[in-house]
């Protein structure tokens, strides 16, 4: 009887609700899928439901009633508790919107910064000069280009070796480069990494730094570390770890090198781009 009225019950209008709802939570789970939030989503699901059964089994009216309350308390919890996800699915969700590549920079000038931010981090890892380069692509990066000291100068590796030489002011910072292929900024703070689940729970504050600036945008940040002289990426909130300068010109390639087709969905594009990263490794 009851599936009678269920059937009864669709029209096509009731069809394109549910749709629009099932499309909903999907493109929630796309966009915090591989984050923490996803094992918190989880475990919260499992309590409400094991709590759904044992309240109807046993007819517990009060822990019913709080049920039946609890979503004004979770409107509040969750911006707060998946703050920094929702922050990156916005990012995200901003960036698919976008049908071609803002860069001002020519594929020719993106060959030559990379040539030259390969060959400054391999005599910075030799020299164990810690540094952290910042390669702006389609996210504005101008709140952090300000906290820095503006330069708006030519890439070149003697710049790089200069500025994080441990004497100078400016060698704790990280240095930016825009879109347009100019060193915009050097000595800038960025924001430390969110995140639970580092490679490697010993990390410093550069290596954060160069994380966070990945989760909260779609810039490539170039790490070289001050204690081992080890080059580090990060981008979209993940790190490879223990590049020499070839492999990081084979990642640089894949990220920053020329752009993609603009018909290529941004899940597409991030799939087929660690996709040729790790196809070059293996055969390295």
């Amino acid at each position: 009887m009851e599936l009678t009225w269920v059937v009864e019950s669709l029209t096509p209008l009731a069809i394109l609700d549910i749709l629009l709802v099932a499309l909903l939570f999907f493109g929630v789970s796309f966009f915090i899928r591989g984050t923490q939030a996803v094992a918190l989503i989880r475990g919260l699901a499992v309590v409400l439901a094991g709590v759904v059964v044992v309240s109807n089994v046993f007819q517990l009216l009060a822990l019913r009633w709080l049920l039946g309350n609890i979503i004004t308390v979770l409107a509040i919890a969750v911006p707060v508790i998946f703050q920094p996800e929702l922050r990156r699915a916005l990012e995200r969700l901003g960036r698919a919107g976008l049908l071609i590549n803002r860069s001002g920079a020519p594929d020719s000038l993106r060959s030559r910064i990379i040539e030259d931010v390969c060959a400054a981090s391999e005599r910075l890892s030799e020299r164990r000069h810690g540094a952290l380069i910042v390669l702006e692509r389609n996210s504005g990066l101008d709140e952090y280009i300000r906290t820095g000291i503006l330069l708006n100068a030519d890439v070149s590796p003697q710049l790089f070796l200069t500025i994080f030489w441990p004497k100078t002011e400016l060698h704790d910072g990280a240095v930016i480069i825009d879109r347009n292929g100019k060193i915009a900024s050097a000595g800038s703070v960025l924001p430390l990494s969110s995140s639970r689940n580092l490679p490697n729970p010993k990390l410093g504050t550069r290596h954060r730094a160069g994380l966070g600036m990945s989760e909260v945008s779609d810039a490539i940040c170039v790490i070289v570390s001050e204690e081992t002289g080890r080059i580090s990426i990060a981008n979209g909130g993940r790190m490879i770890m223990r590049l020499d300068s070839k492999r990081l010109r084979t990642i640089l390639k894949a990220f920053y090198g020329p752009e993609t087709q603009p018909s290529v969905s941004l899940r597409e594009r991030f799939r087929r781009q660690w996709k040729i990263i790790i196809d070059r490794m293996r055969g390295s």
